[in-house]
């Protein structure tokens, strides 16, 4: 199983946790994730602990914060939507920079945009420090379902592919002299995507058929397995070991 080329996100290096096997880091990741969404959203001084906690992998990676920065852009809508909370939720009411605002209101907004944003910026050092190709291996050595893991590796091997097809329709519509910009123009457009779907569904056939006649029976073959040692386990259960910690402090304080 390979993801065939490495992604964007990832950022190759040799620190303490890019040699963590990815089994390890997803389970890290997947449980700090609960911890954070299980915190009492009143306890401000926990989410910036696990904030620290998160700078201090990124040092461990040798993570530039400018780095995971950027790569939050991807929260923006869930940014917008939190900002309208504070106006749509009823209840006892405040004044905010002049703005009279509901009090819930502005608690759910800190709940959405704390724990959204910690657990976009986990999956980006995760993705930072594994390599696509790690992360199938380390579902599957998770025992996920095999057939969402190949569904996976199918999406990242060719999801590249049908992006370049797209630009090369883009590009010779253009040749053409066509520009979209009016409603009168998305009939070419529906066009467009319906030729898109049918080559990437006859692609789809092809490579089933190309993996068939070399002996595909419905599992993809390991070609190396990845094992942890209890010493990287270790490593990996300090992240969300130390996030329970400071959840159980934000209950009882």
């Amino acid at each position: 199983m390979g993801a065939g080329h490495a992604h964007k996100l990832y950022r190759h290096g040799h620190s303490p946790v890019h040699r963590l096997p990815p089994h390890c880091k997803l389970a890290a990741v997947f449980c700090f994730v609960v911890v954070v969404v299980s915190t009492p959203r009143e306890a401000v001084w926990a989410f910036a602990a696990y904030a620290a906690l998160l700078g201090a992998v990124a040092a461990a990676a040798r993570v530039s914060p400018g780095f995971v920065l950027r790569r939050l852009v991807i929260e923006v809508p869930f940014v917008a939507f939190a900002f309208l909370m504070p106006f749509v939720v009823p209840g006892e009411q405040t004044q905010l920079l002049g703005v009279s605002v509901s009090v819930p209101g502005l608690w759910d907004a800190w709940n959405v945009l704390a724990k959204g944003t910690l657990g976009v910026a986990a999956s980006v050092l995760l993705a930072a420090t594994t390599e696509l190709r790690g992360l199938l291996l380390g579902l599957q050595r998770l025992k996920l379902p095999p057939l969402l893991v190949q569904i996976a590796s199918f999406m990242i091997r060719y999801g590249d592919v049908i992006t370049d097809e797209m630009r090369r329709m883009s590009i010779a519509r253009r040749s053409r002299g066509f520009e979209a910009k009016g409603v009168r123009h998305w009939g070419v457009l529906a066009k467009s995507a319906g030729a898109l779907f049918i080559r990437s569904y006859e692609r789809g056939e092809r490579v089933h058929l190309a993996m068939v006649s070399r002996g595909y029976a419905g599992s993809m073959p390991v070609i190396d397995e990845v094992t942890a040692t209890r010493a990287q386990w270790s490593s990996a259960a300090a992240l969300p070991l130390t996030a329970l910690l400071i959840c159980l402090l934000g209950w009882t304080l």
